[in-house]
């Protein structure tokens, strides 16, 4: 089936044309976090059928925006992961993900709930943050949990625990949604134990910082 456009010359009808489509920055959004099964990318996107998860990731391979590979035995799968194209998507979910968290009042009877949904905006959050070094935080959202990696001053993320931690956070997903819409900042969730922060370093005295006492940490410090 022939892709649709809107044929004008325009940069955000040019990307609208590629990432438009229903489900298809969702689909990017479950790359973010690094190469998944088609088993595990249908699981994490409740709604979608297996013809239009399978349309989409033929459409994001065409356009240069994932690959598929095998991963080595013993695994021996296949895997979707994106491509460096791919990741500069990842700035446009973040502003999406800041733009809608004001319209996560509480969640819905039909509402499909993922610990890991909350990682871009949290990276969106982390941003706005002045002097946070570089190092890997530990996120548990109730029951499940993900992992930033902060590098460089750019932040990656990925499911499950990190084999290292920096710090290592953990709130509920009401307190992950008031950290998001900005209700109340993470010092302040620290401090009357809405959230619970573990370690001493660098990146766990940045988070506990207020703002004005938040300054450039060294990174060995």
């Amino acid at each position: 089936m022939a892709r649709r456009s809107y044929d004008q010359y325009c940069a955000v009808a040019r990307a609208l044309d590629t990432v438009g489509d229903r489900w298809t920055l969702l689909v990017v959004r479950e790359l973010l976090a690094g190469p998944r099964r088609y088993t595990d990318l249908h699981a994490d996107l409740p709604g979608v059928s297996t013809d239009m998860l399978a349309t989409r990731l033929r459409d994001l391979e065409r356009d240069g925006l994932l690959e598929r590979r095998r991963l080595p035995a013993p695994a021996s799968v296949q895997v979707y992961e994106l491509t460096a194209r791919g990741r500069r998507l990842t700035p446009v979910l973040t502003a999406l993900a800041a733009f809608g968290a004001d319209g996560l009042g509480e969640p819905r009877p039909t509402d499909a709930v993922r610990a890991h949904w909350f990682a871009v905006p949290l990276i969106g959050v982390l941003e706005r943050l002045d002097g946070l070094p570089d190092g890997v935080l530990e996120v548990r959202v109730d029951e499940s949990g993900f992992h930033l990696v902060r590098s460089g001053g750019e932040f990656s993320y990925a499911d499950g625990p990190a084999p290292a931690a920096d710090a290592r956070l953990a709130l509920t997903a009401d307190v992950c949604v008031e950290l998001i819409q900005g209700r109340r900042p993470p010092a302040e969730l620290l401090a009357d134990g809405a959230a619970v922060l573990a370690g001493d370093g660098a990146l766990a005295r940045a988070l506990r910082a207020r703002p004005a006492d938040r300054r450039p940490v060294p990174a060995g410090g």
